[in-house]
């Protein structure tokens, strides 16, 4: 007798099961959702039809979408964390069987803070790896049946709106549809020739990134006027690579700032200098006297300084940069990344605003202490996750098989998306990489449902 014969059902529906009660046990630990600074202030901007911060319009819009719908952000929490309850179990029609081995994965999975606890954190870091692993399982239903009679429309519309979405909630999420594109693009190709492979993915992309600019625009409420965040965010970025770079290479020139304002090159060097940490930008913030210094500076000074460190002394900036990214990918010192949010954290008359206690109760702390648990394990290291995702990549490029492609497209997509915080990172903050963590167990469990044990035995043998 088989062990489905003797439980009564397969490995399909206990999969099902396991993923459902994972999704519930998540409602029922992190309800009505836990909120930072960040998210406080967007839920206030989706509220109040205004806009305060750096973050993206659609995401505080639709944080206020959800908002109107039932106040505060259960709503929203819940119907984020089953998009990736909903991709993994779709997962199970991509594949000819379902092994007992992805049962146990999935309950190891369900039970670590990656999802348990990270999916009830109302960050628009998890919000886009969700968006961008629904996007490539609707696209992955696609490819399972790209051969069949009809086109499979309604999945391919579904992947367009998930990563239209996802490339305006992320500031560097446009990383994932351009990797979907890829995948579409290889699924045309394989099939009709390269004629078909490039009007699918480029047309594909097209309509993604046309859709995507509409729903920023249409987020952006009427009376804030031209959304300025990009140009605001790249000149952060600009301020700490000027003050990373004159770091580690003190004889530095800075003739463009030098030029403009010869005082604020000397609190640069002196007072930038002494607070810089490849750690995170924040501290910079400390001296509120470099800081005006700093933005009182024209954007033209500012991003002239910016292409000649870059241009000229590429040695300073990619130390710099390696620095910030090791800090980022690695986080030496996980306690200094803000690996965990539990409660309501921020100004108070924020939260009050918005009707919100600034605290955290005893479930709270409770879910705090456990994720501890996983604080120095594999389980909660980007690195990790990247091997997985490299390894997965691997094997289902040799497979190719059904959907394994998109798969591998997530994967790769992931590891991209870490990698441009080499470029962008301003802190180590440990929900930057979360898509990573995300797509690699995701990646791990789709290659668990079928694992290829008799091709690796044949092909060794």
């Amino acid at each position: 007798m088989t062990l489905e014969q003797r439980l009564g059902f397969g490995a399909g529906q206990a999969l099902g099961v396991v993923l459902l009660a994972g999704y519930v046990l998540m409602l029922a630990a992190n309800l009505p959702g836990h909120l930072s600074y960040d998210s406080l202030i967007q839920l206030h901007e989706g509220r109040m039809h205004v806009r305060e911060s750096i973050g993206p319009a659609l995401y505080a819009w639709i944080l206020g979408a959800f908002d109107e719908v039932i106040p505060g952000t259960g709503l929203y929490v819940a119907a984020s964390g089953f998009l990736v309850t909903g991709s993994l179990l779709s997962f199970r029609r991509l594949r000819r069987q379902v092994s007992w081995l992805s049962v146990g994965l999935a309950l190891l999975l369900v039970l670590t803070p990656t999802l348990l606890i990270y999916q009830g954190v109302v960050w628009k870091d998890v919000l886009f790896a969700n968006l961008a692993l629904a996007g490539f399982a609707a696209l992955a239903q696609a490819a399972r049946v790209w051969d069949g009679p009809r086109r499979p429309w309604l999945a391919l519309i579904g992947a367009l709106l998930l990563f239209a979405v996802a490339a305006q909630v992320r500031q560097n999420g446009l990383i994932a549809p351009v990797f979907a594109a890829i995948a579409l693009a290889w699924l045309a190709w394989a099939r009709n020739g390269w004629r078909s492979g490039l009007a699918w993915g480029g047309g594909g992309l097209i309509l993604t990134l046309a859709l995507s600019a509409a729903m920023g625009h249409l987020a952006q409420p009427p009376q804030a006027g031209p959304d300025m965040a990009g140009a605001r965010g790249l000149r952060i970025v600009a301020h700490y690579d000027i003050v990373g770079a004159t770091a580690v290479k003190p004889t530095l020139p800075l003739d463009a700032i030098r030029q403009h304002d010869p005082l604020t090159e000397r609190l640069l060097r002196h007072r930038g200098v002494s607070l810089y940490t490849p750690e995170r930008m924040d501290y910079l913030g400390q001296d509120a006297e470099f800081g005006r210094a700093l933005w009182r500076l024209p954007d033209a000074v500012v991003f002239a300084q910016w292409r000649d460190i870059v241009t000229q002394h590429p040695g300073a900036y990619l130390r710099h940069r390696w620095d910030v990214f090791r800090w980022v990918l690695t986080t030496p010192k996980i306690d200094s990344c803000l690996p965990m949010h539990v409660g309501v954290g921020g100004p108070e008359d924020l939260a009050a605003s918005l009707g919100l206690v600034i605290a955290a109760d005893p479930a709270d702390q409770a879910l705090f202490n456990y994720a501890t648990w996983f604080f120095d394990t594999p389980l909660y290291s980007h690195v990790f996750y990247a091997l997985i995702a490299l390894v997965c990549a691997g094997v289902l490029l040799w497979r190719r098989e059904g959907a394994d492609l998109v798969i591998v497209a997530m994967l790769l997509s992931a590891l991209a998306f870490a990698a441009s915080f080499a470029v962008i990172s301003i802190a180590c903050d440990y929900r930057y990489l979360y898509f990573l963590d995300l797509a690699a167990a995701a990646g791990l469990l789709y290659l668990a449902l079928d694992p290829p044990y008799g091709r690796l035995r044949r092909r060794f043998r």
